[in-house]
């Protein structure tokens, strides 16, 4: 299958808000976080990031949303772009994790959820701004 962060980001964020409305929580929570870390890789590409197949070209770029967004900044603020591309000063993924999958579901609540939600929009954002100013198509 051909890597497309881009498409991967709005499915993931559509998705997570049907979940959310339903109230399933820890589903939402995880696609949120899988959308927010999808669309800051669509950025990293455009922002100088090089791809190897299906994943980035230097392993410390292979990374999930808690993580992402300190890989973002480096490629972000390298790139004469970049400068209006910024993202909130706290990365709202700080307690999220690739490994909450497993995590039963009585673990997630609205709020913990809103505030991934939140982030993950921010990025949504981003990426409609790249959109309008033509560096993504």
């Amino acid at each position: 299958m051909n890597l497309d962060f881009l498409d991967a980001h709005e499915r993931h964020w559509e998705d997570a808000e049907l979940l959310m409305k339903t109230h399933r929580f820890a589903n939402a929570d995880h696609l949120y976080g899988i959308s927010a870390e999808c669309g800051l890789k669509r950025l990293m590409q455009e922002f100088g990031m090089q791809m190897a197949g299906d994943k980035p070209k230097i392993k410390d770029d292979n990374v999930h949303a808690d993580k992402v967004l300190g890989r973002f900044e480096s490629y972000r603020s390298g790139h004469h772009f970049g400068t209006n591309y910024m993202l909130a000063a706290q990365n709202p993924f700080h307690n999220w994790n690739i490994s909450d999958r497993y995590a039963h579901r009585i673990e997630f609540n609205s709020n913990i959820v809103a505030n991934h939600r939140k982030g993950a929009d921010e990025v949504r954002n981003l990426l409609k701004k790249a959109k309008l100013e033509g560096i993504l198509p």
